[in-house]
């Protein structure tokens, strides 16, 4: 797990989550039971579970170093690389039930308008030498759709380019894969994956088989794989080799907050580790439920994980050899 694995997280924020005691209801007052804040955005969730397994990994984001979210890093002993902006970051609100249903009021954010350049040439230092690189989370206004393809291209220019793992939506994310640029993993769930290539996201959760059939369409146009979390129903993990589903396991769910950038820290840590990539599947599932498991956004660390108990099952011997093209 010595392998750094540097996270690029655009548009961070301060998670504050709030546990009820019972269902939301609209319009009325209610108390809560329990209440956290960390530090988040998908790429900073994923640093922080990787820190907690002990691994190496750098958080690349933009902040003052006065900013809540970054001192909350630095208080957690999480290195980071940052560009002050001059603005304070975004803070979310997330609000659970008792069910495990989860609803999120997320800010814009500040704009880094004119910053393009700057946040860009950051991430090129910081990635030097790195195993993976993970560009995660939404982006923040004043940087425009091309974005990720842009930092795309900047990271495969380098003399020993890192392994690059994308894990966003929308037209950012359509962007980065119209590039036709090598991209290592990314890691859709079945909305973002139905987005990209079309079909029913709720038919992909429950057939997974016709996910990886839909996910074989990213690695015949070059995708080096595609980890599709399905909630609760597991995950699949398509390559160039085959495809793998692995259930997740029955767990009482307390937040869903961070699971999926949990399920991804643990795919990287295995892979880091050299496991093949049913192992690298069963990992990321049960970092994932672990994460499903805690209250708020908290993480968990590869000891509060059972990998083996992951049962992973072998969907296909090969994917499909026709390249689909991106809408």
């Amino acid at each position: 797990m010595s392998a750094r694995i540097v996270t690029v997280t655009p548009n961070p924020s301060f998670d504050r989550t709030i546990d009820l005691a019972g269902e939301l209801q609209r319009g009325a007052v209610q108390r809560a039971v329990a209440t956290t804040a960390e530090p988040g955005g998908k790429g900073v969730n994923v640093s922080r579970a990787i820190a907690r397994s002990g691994g190496d990994t750098l958080a690349v984001l933009p902040g003052d170093p006065a900013d809540p979210v970054i001192a909350a890093l630095a208080d957690r002993g999480i290195p980071t690389a940052t560009l002050p902006i001059g603005a304070p970051l975004r803070s979310n609100v997330t609000i659970t039930e008792p069910s495990g249903t989860t609803t999120k009021l997320n800010e814009p954010g500040p704009s880094l308008a004119g910053r393009q350049d700057a946040f860009v040439d950051l991430i090129v230092r910081a990635a030097a030498g790195a195993r993976w690189v993970v560009l995660a989370g939404s982006l923040p206004p004043g940087l425009d759709d091309s974005t990720l393809a842009l930092i795309v291209a900047a990271l495969r220019a380098q003399p020993n380019p890192p392994r690059i793992a994308v894990d966003s939506s929308g037209e950012p994310f359509l962007a980065v894969l119209r590039a036709g640029l090598p991209i290592d993993l990314i890691k859709p769930n079945a909305e973002e994956l139905a987005e990209v290539v079309g079909g029913d996201a709720d038919a992909y959760e429950e057939d997974p088989t016709l996910a990886a059939a839909a996910a074989s369409r990213l690695v015949a146009d070059g995708v080096g794989a595609v980890l599709l979390t399905l909630g609760g129903a597991g995950a699949v993990l398509v390559t160039a080799d085959g495809a793998w589903m692995a259930a997740a396991p029955r767990i009482v769910a307390r937040s869903t907050v961070g699971a999926g950038d949990s399920a991804l820290a643990g795919y990287l840590l295995a892979e880091s580790s050299a496991a093949g990539p049913e192992r690298c599947l069963a990992q990321a599932v049960a970092s994932g439920s672990a994460a499903a498991a805690l209250p708020g956004s908290l993480v968990p660390a590869l000891d509060q994980t059972a990998p083996d108990a992951i049962a992973v099952v072998r969907l296909a011997p090969s994917v499909a050899s026709v390249p689909h093209p991106i809408p």
